[in-house]
């Protein structure tokens, strides 16, 4: 079965702030192994995705360099300081007791 699952972030310019809770939302959506395997996408897969992914990197322990380096490999010359600082700034506290580990690719 296939679901969509469409969560708006107005967002095309550089200086309008991502609703922390519509990305709190949308991690709360991938890490539901029930909605496995799952794409994940924008318009143009850069910022919003970008950004949900450097969230979901933080909730894994990954280190921020790592985080924004991941970032900025896929985000190319479009890579922004806004997202970046986001990223940073995104409290994963309310998000700890879900599981950040993915059983479908552990074969």
């Amino acid at each position: 079965m296939i679901r969509d699952y469409m969560l708006s972030v107005l967002y095309n310019e550089p200086f309008v702030d991502i609703p922390e809770d519509t990305i709190r939302e949308a991690l709360k959506v991938v890490l539901d192994n029930r909605n496995h395997p799952l794409l994940i996408h924008c318009k143009r897969g850069k910022h919003r995705t970008g950004c949900l992914v450097g969230c979901l990197r933080k909730m894994q322990k990954w280190c921020l360099s790592s985080v924004f380096e991941e970032y900025q490999r896929f985000a190319a010359t479009k890579a922004r300081v806004s997202d970046m600082r986001f990223m940073e700034k995104f409290d994963i506290s309310s998000l700890k007791h879900l599981s950040t580990s993915f059983p479908s690719l552990e074969r």
